[in-house]
């Protein structure tokens, strides 16, 4: 394997995919990008022998350091959606400092690439980042996420939520989602690091294999805990105001806002089928995933 380094390695989805590459590779291929060595993660990868890399997306100086001598970077797109392209922008620079040859950078799917779009803020910083890979001279892949199963529970509530309210309450319509467990991508995109040559300059589309819309999640809620649960599709406005209204910050109740009116829109309807190849199965369903977490 090429020697790699893993950006956000502290996070979920890094963390997956070291679990994923560690059982095929050897920890000397490897190294992280973090920006506390005291996390109790970041002390477990020093001792199973990975390489530690110190510097944050926003320190041109200390990214140019960590990034020597890697051939390839797994770049796991910045969670700030306002600082985010000005980050990856570091990063990139950083890596033709160091004549990096290959970046992997997780990026999202969808259909409207308009600044009118709900979700603008989060596709913009995107689609501004591919372009630089593409015109850097890199090699690159970029990696097309769908929304992540993981994003279910966080948008509908926990188990005991949802036995006390026994309905789902957002503004999606009848949208349907390709969802994507965290585990799934990890797996998939371990696999391509390892492999690297057969990826060079493509762009994935990662969807799971079903699409579903939360109506149908409701009736499988209902079946998996034994309580009707129900589905409520209110405007937009009523949502902001309901959610305000509990007490949600102004920050959560605009990203519930703005990733339900995408979800309304069509923009994660997917049927492209590149994770399942790269996988060589079908991903976990949302019944599979649901069953897992509330049952």
């Amino acid at each position: 394997m090429k020697k790699t380094l893993i950006t956000g390695a502290t996070g979920s989805l890094g963390q997956l995919v070291i679990k994923n590459l560690i059982e095929n590779t050897d920890p000397s291929n490897l190294a992280v990008l973090v920006r506390d060595t005291e996390k109790d993660i970041v002390k477990e990868y020093k001792a199973q022998g990975f390489g530690i890399r110190v510097a944050d997306y926003e320190n041109p100086a200390k990214l140019e350091e960590a990034l020597k001598d890697f051939e390839q970077v797994y770049l796991v797109s910045g969670s700030d959606l306002e600082a985010r392209l000005e980050q990856h922008k570091n990063v990139i620079a950083a890596a033709k400092v160091n004549n990096v040859q290959h970046i992997f950078y997780t990026s999202t799917v969808r259909k409207t690439e308009s600044s009118d779009a709900p979700l603008d803020p989060v596709v913009s910083s995107h689609l501004q980042t591919e372009k630089l890979l593409i015109d850097s001279g890199l090699k690159y892949t970029i990696l097309r996420h769908n929304l992540y199963s993981d994003v279910v529970p966080m948008f509908i509530g926990d188990k005991e939520q949802l036995l006390k309210t026994k309905f789902i309450y957002l503004p999606t319509e009848d949208g349907k989602v390709a969802y994507v467990p965290r585990e799934d991508f990890a797996e998939a995109e371990a696999k391509m690091l390892i492999s690297p040559k057969d990826h060079v300059n493509k762009i994935y589309e990662f969807n799971g294999n079903e699409k579903v819309s939360y109506e149908e999640i409701s009736e499988m809620l209902t079946e998996i805990l034994g309580e009707k649960i129900a589905y409520v599709s209110p405007s937009v406005e009523e949502f902001e105001s309901q959610m305000k209204e509990a007490g949600l910050p102004n920050e959560i109740v605009g990203m519930l806002s703005m990733f339900s009116q995408g979800v309304a829109n069509g923009e994660f309807d997917f049927d492209t089928t590149d994770l399942e190849h790269i996988l060589g199965r079908k991903t976990k369903t949302m019944k599979e995933f649901l069953t897992e977490v509330y049952a």
